[in-house]
């Protein structure tokens, strides 16, 4: 896993997703050599560079111009340009023009994640895994009905994470925001 501060950050776009969640969802991701994962709202470009390093290829969507622009200066700071290809875009006009993919990691989703697992889950190839990221309880509530939908049964993860920080009288835990990892296979129908 990559260092949180070996990357390139900006105030203007979230990110990079935590060391410790990005390791997580690495876990539930299974990313293989042979997989193409698709990452919705990339921003900074944390998930795009880890699923880079393990994926054959990654597809990074981001609306915001500035998200482009650092994920890519993070992408080519890591060496994996060539495994990466950004696309400025509302991810749902882009779902439609996208082959299928092994993966689907959704990060930010501008208030559109219902359609963006539909419209995902479409293009999920069978056994192909999707994995969204939230700090917002209503977000966690509409990925898991959305996910339902699709009749895919939804595994959800809440982490909270502190890290220490050394003060003068010792080491205090500093609490970060909680995140639910919500994930989900796409299973093979036998008819």
């Amino acid at each position: 896993m990559i260092k949180d501060e070996d990357f390139i950050q900006s105030k203007e776009v979230p990110g990079p997703t935590k060391e410790e969640v990005r390791c997580l969802v690495m876990c539930k991701a299974h990313i293989s050599k042979e997989d193409v994962v698709l990452d919705v709202g990339c921003g900074t470009g944390g998930l795009t560079v880890e699923s880079a390093q393990r994926a054959q290829e990654v597809i990074a969507i981001d609306k915001n111009p500035e998200a482009i622009s650092l994920t890519q200066r993070n992408i080519i700071k890591h060496k994996l340009l060539e495994k990466v290809r950004l696309i400025e875009g509302d991810a749902l006009s882009v779902l439609t023009e996208l082959a299928s993919f092994d993966v689907l990691l959704v990060g930010g989703s501008s208030g559109d994640l219902p359609q963006i697992i539909s419209r995902g889950y479409e293009k999920l190839n069978y056994n192909g895994r999707l994995i969204i990221t939230s700090i917002l309880l209503e977000t966690r509530v509409e990925a898991v009905e959305a996910i339902k939908k699709l009749n895919m049964t939804p595994e959800v993860v809440e982490v909270t994470i502190a890290k220490g920080k050394v003060t003068d009288r010792g080491t205090m835990m500093m609490g970060r925001n909680p995140i639910a990892i919500i994930s989900a296979v796409k299973k093979v129908s036998h008819p």
